[in-house]
């Protein structure tokens, strides 16, 4: 799905107009007179699902609808500077995901930000250049659930307990998801993959993967004539059987590199897409180890 494009220039009024307006507008939230705590995409929505549940009175929204995918090219529409102007507080994945928020943060300089990755490295091992979708290593997906926790528990005190109590057991349920990756994967280790774009260091660090090559830098550009040979190379030198792709974009590079290898093409899911429920990314992720068990058999 194409993001949404707006001209920055045009919605930039807009911004201040609502966040003029943010204090003296504010409805009671949906269920409740509790907190109204807004995602910025699909895996932070999913975390905060969780973190929140059956906590009476709170409204979770997610920013970027759940098609998003790529966030790259996406901009706010005047609808979601009206609900930041309604959100008590914005929890965002952080490492330069949202930088689509930048300027209306700046125009809300009192919203509460709750930065899920606060803490975290952001690169997948010494020396590497960071990466932002720590949210695929699940022992750091757990590190940020905690991390949502105690932010919305110093924003919310008389349910801090729920919301920590959440997060522990959704942490654990990170770990029984991770143990049959790690027993999965535990015969591969070190072996050499290709991935659409760079969305899975940290995933593969964790689990013992190389990412030889990955087919496109951005998701949004095709690889140069140049860039293309030289993935082709790669994958012929180093004998490489496994390319994989995202659902969310076209195979079709992935697809022309295999027939001039003789590799085959698979789907691992980067999580940035998906249904609107608690078990979305467990289920993601387990979809994942499934089709890694089957391309590195």
């Amino acid at each position: 799905m194409t993001p949404r494009r707006v001209p920055f220039a045009r919605v930039l009024p807009l911004i201040a107009a609502v966040a003029s307006l943010a204090g003296a507008s504010r409805a009671p939230a949906a269920g409740g007179n509790g907190p109204r705590i807004l995602a910025s995409f699909y895996p932070i929505y999913i975390h905060l699902l969780n973190v929140t549940a059956g906590v009476p009175g709170v409204t979770v929204d997610l920013l970027a609808p759940a098609t998003t995918g790529c966030l790259h090219d996406f901009a706010l529409a005047p609808g979601d500077l009206v609900r930041l102007s309604e959100a008590d507080a914005l929890v965002i994945n952080g490492g330069g995901m949202e930088h689509f928020l930048d300027a209306a943060r700046r125009q809300r300089p009192g919203l509460t930000a709750i930065d899920a990755s606060r803490g975290i490295d952001f690169r997948p091992a010494p020396g590497e250049e960071p990466n932002p979708h720590v949210w695929l290593d699940p022992a750091k997906a757990a590190a940020q659930v905690r991390t949502i926790a105690d932010g919305l528990a110093a924003l919310d005190p008389p349910h801090a307990d729920a919301y920590r109590a959440n997060a522990e057991a959704y942490a654990a349920k990170l770990e029984d998801l991770r143990r049959p990756l790690t027993e999965t994967l535990a015969p591969s280790r070190g072996r050499a993959i290709v991935t659409f774009h760079e969305a899975f260091p940290h995933f593969a660090r964790a689990f013992g993967l190389e990412i030889a090559a990955v087919i496109r830098r951005e998701p949004g550009s095709e690889p140069s004539a140049r860039q293309l040979a030289e993935t082709i190379d790669l994958v012929r030198r180093r004998g490489i059987r496994a390319l994989f792709v995202e659902p969310q974009f076209p195979p079709r590079t992935a697809e022309a590199i295999a027939r001039e290898t003789g590799g085959r093409v698979y789907v691992l899911d980067p999580a940035v897409t998906g249904p609107l429920s608690p078990d979305a990314y467990l289920r993601i992720m387990e979809a994942n180890r499934l089709e890694l068990e089957r391309a590195l058999k």
